[in-house]
């Protein structure tokens, strides 16, 4: 057996040590310390919006956009089928009802059928949004954009605008994506909705172990989804809490290694695009990103007529390789939810294999992926 290549870990080798044992020196090792400053205004300063807030988790952060553009029980909230379940469970923690969309050929949200459904499946009445079929109102969007691609966010915040819907940017696979072109040139993945957010989990393009960030242009939202974040602080002297809050705030020793990550980013991203032209160049017939975009290049998408033949295949061989998530409204949670005129996104769950991806994914390593994908037979 050969060496195991992973799917997707971390990369740690700038100053991640040096930064984690100052925090731990210091003795900041909880959700107070500099390092959650510093992370949060150097991924807002990267980004280019005014603030940002760490958090928990990007699920966290999701939940905490939710409940801050409003959404509660009984509310609806329109998302796609073809993402991780993390993007749509906050949406239950609030009581409300997720709807579900296709993709298009990026794999995000496919903003033709959205449009229909809202032209087609909902009255829009006092301004809101209303789902014929429920009686519901449809407060916002949860938009992910897929493996570091970004959605066609020019049509749907039109859309957005002309329906009344709130835009919650799952960024939490394209930090480091932004436009080159068009109306959107030079806004980032994350920053274009309400409410954005981003994830360092473990096998992120950069990690904090776990841990998330919240950003907006929107300095209220910002304030809001901080006070959540911190158990709804009135008063932390005489501990007054005049709402329900959550327990959703980073620690310093994850902000450390964040920071220490965020320096390197732009590194990350440019040996990821290296390798995903190298696959290309070799003839792994990869799906493109979306044109006029700069994406972060995170996970490698690999179209195959043999799906399992050849995840079994690779595995065999210590290539670690998976499908694409189970759609989620065919879920046992979701499968009585709603949703609209799903096709594209069954026919990329049945064909779609992610292929090693990791910043530190050397040629070698390439090479051997390459060379097992072509003596598939």
């Amino acid at each position: 057996m050969g060496q195991f290549i992973p799917l997707s870990v971390p990369n740690l080798k700038g100053n991640e040590l040096a930064y984690v044992t100052e925090a731990i020196q210091t003795e900041w090792v909880s959700t107070a310390g500099t390092y959650v400053n510093d992370f949060e205004k150097g991924l807002a300063d990267y980004v280019h919006v005014p603030r940002a807030v760490a958090c928990q988790s990007g699920t966290a952060g999701l939940h905490l956009a939710l409940l801050t553009c409003g959404v509660k029980k009984e509310d609806e909230v329109i998302v796609p089928t073809l993402t991780f379940i993390a993007a749509v469970n906050p949406v239950k923690y609030i009581g409300a009802d997720p709807i579900f969309m296709d993709c298009d050929d990026t794999l995000t949200i496919d903003p033709i059928k959205l449009r229909c459904f809202c032209e087609e499946e909902c009255i829009v009445s006092q301004e809101k949004l209303i789902n014929k079929k429920t009686g519901k109102h449809i407060k916002a969007m949860v938009v992910v954009h897929v493996f570091g691609n970004i959605a066609d966010m020019e049509q749907i915040i039109e859309i957005a605008k002309q329906y009344h819907l709130k835009v919650i940017e799952d960024a939490t696979e394209a930090l480091g994506s932004y436009y080159q072109q068009g109306k959107l040139k030079g806004q980032f993945a994350g920053t274009m909705g309400d409410i954005g957010v981003y994830s360092f989990n473990g096998n992120k393009i950069i990690t904090t172990g776990g841990g998330g960030m919240i950003v907006s242009k929107n300095t209220e939202y910002l304030d809001r989804c901080q006070y959540l974040s911190t158990q709804a602080k009135d008063d932390t002297l005489y501990f007054v809490h005049d709402e329900v809050g959550y327990n959703y705030r980073m620690t310093n020793l994850q902000a450390a290694l964040g920071l220490a990550q965020l320096e390197q980013l732009e590194t990350f991203i440019r040996t990821k695009q290296d390798n995903y032209f190298k696959y290309k160049k070799e003839g792994i017939e990869l799906l493109s990103f979306r044109e006029g975009i700069r994406s972060n290049y995170w996970f490698y998408s690999y179209w195959t007529e043999q799906r399992d033949l050849l995840m079994n295949y690779l595995n065999e061989k210590e290539i670690q390789v998976r499908p694409i998530w189970k759609l989620i409204h065919t879920l046992k949670p979701y499968q009585e939810c709603q949703s609209f005129r799903i096709d594209k996104a069954l026919l990329y769950y049945e064909h779609i294999l992610n292929l090693p991806c990791s910043s530190n994914l050397t040629q070698e390593n390439v090479a051997t992926v390459i060379t097992a994908i072509q003596s598939f037979s």
